[in-house]
């Protein structure tokens, strides 16, 4: 299993300024807080500026630095009175700061409210997929855990291969199709799923050098989840790619699932991604 590529646009540039909601809500959470940091010196720095428009306006207030420090102890209400404004610049500067903390303030705690509230998914895809025998018929199979200790509601997985085809004009163009699955929805999906597209007649893995066909044509293969976290009451999404190398044929996935006496079932994640080599198939 690879990871989902991004995607890289040129010819339109997309500032930050356009959408700063959704493009700091995107941001890492270091580079959150380091774009909340750098916004906050920054905002301090211009402030300090002000401040030394006047001089003498911050009364036992020497040099840029002190400036700075005080524009610190006002944006973030402090007030410790070692340094006070001296004149009325001063004093609407320091009023106009205050404001600006106020909203500098609900700001950032709504952003990073926002970061905390959005719901994630702790979905785990297997690294391979594998080909193999079920009740006697070969199967293309994928491994899907939830790593939380909850359940996923309605959780439903779409299965996709992108095709590159050249069409009559000669254009070669990447093509979804839609790949069946036996089961694609999972009412409860609280441990580990293993879903299965049948290979028959009517499947793009069917025959012999199907596979190599398949590879020849720069095929990928695209897994979507979505369902309702029950702990956060909201839509989750997980995501996987594969290629036809990740692929091994003959083989099924590792036994992770145990029962206890009391009828306790036993999940083994360490060995979730481990694959057995069938001698052949059926």
């Amino acid at each position: 299993m690879k990871r989902v590529p991004g995607v890289e646009a040129r010819g339109r540039g997309l500032s930050p300024w356009e959408d700063a909601y959704h493009w700091i809500l995107t941001r890492t959470w270091p580079r959150f807080f380091a774009t909340v940091t750098l916004a906050f010196v920054l905002v301090n720095a211009a402030f300090a500026g002000v401040y030394s428009l006047e001089p003498g306006a911050i009364r036992n207030a020497d040099g840029f630095a002190d400036r700075f420090f005080f524009s610190v102890q006002t944006l973030g209400t402090i007030g410790y009175g070692a340094m006070v404004p001296a004149t009325k610049w001063a004093n609407v500067v320091v009023s106009i700061e205050a404001l600006v903390g106020l909203l500098f303030t609900a700001l950032v705690t709504g952003l990073t409210f926002a970061r905390f509230a959005r719901p994630t998914a702790r979905i785990v895809f297997s690294d391979k997929a594998v080909i193999g025998p079920r009740d006697g018929v070969p199967h293309l199979m994928f491994r899907i855990a939830n790593f939380r200790r909850n359940r996923v509601a309605e959780a439903t997985l779409h299965a996709l291969l992108l095709v590159n085809e050249k069409t009559a004009e000669g254009v070669v163009m990447g093509r979804p199709q839609s790949l069946p699955l036996v089961l694609s929805t999972n009412h409860l999906f609280s441990h580990s799923w293993t879903a299965m597209h049948r290979i028959d007649d009517q499947s793009p893995f069917f025959g012999e050098g199907a596979l190599e066909s398949l590879r020849s044509r720069a095929v990928e293969i695209y897994l979507t989840l979505t369902g309702v976290d029950e702990t956060l009451a909201q839509t989750i999404h997980a995501r996987a790619r594969y290629t036809v190398d990740d692929i091994v044929q003959n083989a099924r996935f590792a036994d992770i699932v145990a029962s206890k006496p009391d009828g306790t079932r036993v999940i083994d994640y360490e060995r979730f991604h481990d694959i057995e080599k069938l001698e052949r198939l059926p």
